[in-house]
């Protein structure tokens, strides 16, 4: 549904999911930046969450249930730098944001995203 070319500059697409789709295919196993949802069928918990960790990427991702504790142990099993849960991309500039894996390197906002800007310096003074 969806996925056809918006008519302005650049490359752009509506929304889009996809459907009848592998693990392999490239829209599910590169890391890709635009509004298309994959959807892919699984046998049980187990073999999404091994699936999720799978990928060489990780860096967000969320969790969506009813069942708000059983999504948090879901999420604290995926190795991806942020996972939110019944909710994405719910950024705030006091908490950290980070990718795993090739996902990027380093830490956005909160206090450890401004230590990614500093250096330590260091000065020793002998006494006596």
């Amino acid at each position: 549904a969806g996925g056809a070319a918006l008519d302005r500059p650049g490359f752009f697409v509506a929304p889009t999911v996809v459907r009848d789709v592998d693990d392999s295919d490239r829209i599910v196993c590169d890391e890709q930046f635009a509004p298309i949802l994959p959807v892919l069928a699984y046998r049980d918990l187990d073999d999404a969450i091994a699936r999720i960790n799978a990928s060489i990427y990780g860096l967000a991702g969320s969790v969506w249930s009813a069942d708000l504790a059983r999504a948090e142990a879901v999420a604290q099993r995926i190795d991806s730098g942020t996972v939110w849960v019944n909710s994405h991309m719910a950024l705030d500039p006091a908490v950290p944001f980070r990718g795993a894996k090739q996902s990027g390197i380093g830490v956005e906002q909160g206090q450890e995203g401004l230590f990614e800007y500093t250096q330590a310096r260091v000065v020793t003074v002998p006494r006596g």
